[in-house]
């Protein structure tokens, strides 16, 4: 028998960057893109290798331009990251335990900031979950996905990407320390997504940057005490609070400004690339609200209305960016 399991790419809406420093946002899931894993029974462990992984190039300046446009990291250290984890965690001690073979396909647009490796081992996850037969909770499953990345593969990241992949839909997240610490988890609110303002998103296809290069400073500076950075992610954090209680209150209209204040503290705190800056210049222009969905590469946001939303979409084509509408 194949399991298969899946997960899809996600974009932060709210909150950004401050999951990783305590602080609340607001994600939604974008299901037009998808990590989907099989995985059945076998002789010996073995690992299928997906597209972005197979060592072969028609010439030298292919594997060149592969390089440039997704750099050197595919899918099998992801995989081969969760099924360890997965056996220290939940099988140790266990007797007879069978061999498999995983392979999996994405097709999420990877390093733009919309989880595409969070969805692979979010879907890994759920597949040796269900092959094993160790059921692992919605609270918990993000927490293991999380230390798949930040423990075994020593990857900055915060638990947004894996707590939206687990729950789907909209959902708000409040990373409080002292809670996290007692319960080893956030707390979690579902948000109907029927609460949600029509929203867009693009992409740029021309960038791969690891999501951990722009953040690994601000982390320095904010274990460090930098005020910028500190005061930055509790307003962030603010931010998110207050979206939600606009989003519960039906006032969608009053959603806009407060994406635009979340981009605003992120310029406040770091350096950011001038392209991915330039997305956001333009949506603005034309009228819409947009802050980046993660570290940068992708924005989401509210449209503006009628012909400025397709002379949007016209103008972020001409910089190499995807436009499209979520899909939750």
């Amino acid at each position: 028998m194949i399991i298969s399991a899946k997960a899809y790419s996600r974009a932060g809406l709210l909150g950004n960057p401050s999951d990783g420093y305590f602080g609340k946002t607001i994600s939604v899931i974008v299901k037009n893109f998808e990590a989907e894993v099989e995985l059945w029974q076998s002789p010996e462990i073995e690992i299928v290798a997906g597209i972005e992984d197979i060592p072969r190039f028609p010439t030298l300046q292919a594997l060149t331009d592969d390089v440039a446009l997704h750099g050197y990291y595919g899918g099998v250290r992801l995989i081969k990251a969760t099924a360890a984890r997965f056996a220290r965690t939940y099988l140790s001690g266990r007797q007879n335990i069978p061999n498999f073979t995983i392979r999996y396909r994405t097709n999420i647009p990877r390093q733009v900031g919309l989880g595409g490796s969070s969805a692979l081992i979010t879907a890994a996850t759920r597949a040796l979950s269900a092959f094993y037969n160790v059921p692992i909770d919605k609270l918990r499953t993000p927490t293991f996905v999380w230390q798949v990345e930040t423990k075994e593969l020593g990857l900055a990241a915060g638990l947004q990407d894996r707590v939206i992949q687990t729950w789907e839909g909209a959902v708000y997240m409040d990373f409080d320390r002292v809670y996290f610490d007692a319960n080893g988890y956030g707390k979690y609110e579902a948000i109907d997504v029927a609460l949600l303002p029509p929203l867009f998103l693009a992409y740029r296809t021309d960038v791969a940057e690891l999501s951990t290069v722009p953040h690994t400073n601000l982390r320095e500076r904010f274990n460090a005490g930098d005020k910028a950075v500190v005061d930055g992610m509790a307003r962030c954090a603010a931010l998110a609070c207050e979206a939600r209680e606009v989003l519960l209150a039906g006032r969608k209209k009053d959603l806009g400004p407060l994406i635009d204040k979340n981009f605003d503290v992120r310029c406040s705190m770091m350096t950011l690339d001038p392209v991915n800056v330039k997305m956001i210049e333009i949506a603005r222009h034309y009228g819409a609200h947009a802050h980046f969905t993660g570290s940068g590469g992708a924005i989401l946001g509210i449209p503006p209305d009628g012909n400025a939303c397709d002379q949007m979409a016209a103008e972020l084509e001409k910089l190499n960016c995807r436009f499209l509408r979520p899909i939750f």
